[in-house]
């Protein structure tokens, strides 16, 4: 079977004073503070959250 591909997100900008929904896609992906690091499979519901807080992260394939 073939691995899913992934991608690193890291949160470089506070979620602090941001919109109730933006704070929600950040959690959603799994961030919970500055400079925190995760990997999150490529799927487009993923890709849709990253995308409404682009913003605010820094986006790595993995």
């Amino acid at each position: 079977m073939a691995t899913a591909k992934k991608i690193k997100v890291t949160l470089v900008k506070s979620k602090y004073g941001r919109l109730k929904a933006h704070r929600a896609c950040v959690a959603g992906l799994g961030l919970r503070r500055m400079h925190h690091t995760v990997e999150v499979i490529d799927t487009p519901e993923n890709r849709g959250m990253i995308n409404k807080v682009a913003y605010l992260l820094r986006v790595e394939e993995a």
